[in-house]
């Protein structure tokens, strides 16, 4: 049940893992980030580190990465980037710790760049992720969660609510995101939903 009284930056105590979806713009990332000020308010021990999966695939897409970079230094100014765009397991392997929580923003554009390589757009070299040769790679990542020894924040889209997709290769990307997010959710402690900026708990306390 949505709580009537959820503000957009009421946070539960830190799960070990938690999943946030949500459709474009419904403050997935700001709350990502809201969760990283307060892990870093809490110790002066405390890292935050987030792993972010976007390339810079055009001027669209740099210019949107900037404003990111700037919103983070904004409301997280602790909160160190690194540019992940495939090997996101290993990364979280390496890079979590105990004192250090750890952020996927976002698994979609993950998915998206093991979809579709290269930056050109035309979906040449198109490869399945999703499926049988899948399973090792979705795998390796909930391995990595249930591993890890300190706290993890995954981001990623919810696109699954509209109508079905006309083209093949988008509904492909629609079933193969689904069932990413149903994997992530298994693994995670806790899911969140956001909804226009306001946080519905799916899963945990």
């Amino acid at each position: 049940m949505l709580d009537n009284k959820a503000r957009s930056d009421e946070l539960l105590p830190l799960a070990r893992s938690e999943l946030i979806l949500g459709g474009q713009k419904s403050g997935k990332s700001r709350r990502a980030e809201a969760v990283a000020r307060h892990w870093l308010a809490a110790s002066d021990g405390h890292r935050a580190v987030l792993l972010a999966t976007a390339p810079a695939s055009d001027a669209e897409m740099s210019a949107r990465i900037l404003r990111h970079q700037q919103d983070r230094a904004l409301h997280a100014p602790g909160l160190q980037c690194i540019e992940v765009p495939l090997a996101l397991p290993e990364a979280i392997g390496r890079h979590s710790a105990v004192g250090t929580l750890v952020i996927v923003d976002c698994l979609t554009l993950w998915l998206t760049n093991s979809l579709w390589p290269g930056t050109d757009g035309t979906g040449q070299g198109q490869r399945p992720v999703i499926g049988p040769d899948a399973a090792p790679q979705l795998a390796a990542l909930q391995q990595a969660i249930g591993a890890a020894p300190g706290p993890l924040v995954l981001v990623g889209n919810e696109i699954g609510l509209g109508v079905i997709p006309m083209g093949p290769a988008v509904r492909a990307f629609v079933d193969a995101l689904g069932q990413l997010n149903q994997a992530m959710a298994q693994a995670c402690d806790r899911v969140t939903f956001m909804v226009a900026g306001l946080p519905l708990r799916v899963k945990g306390d």
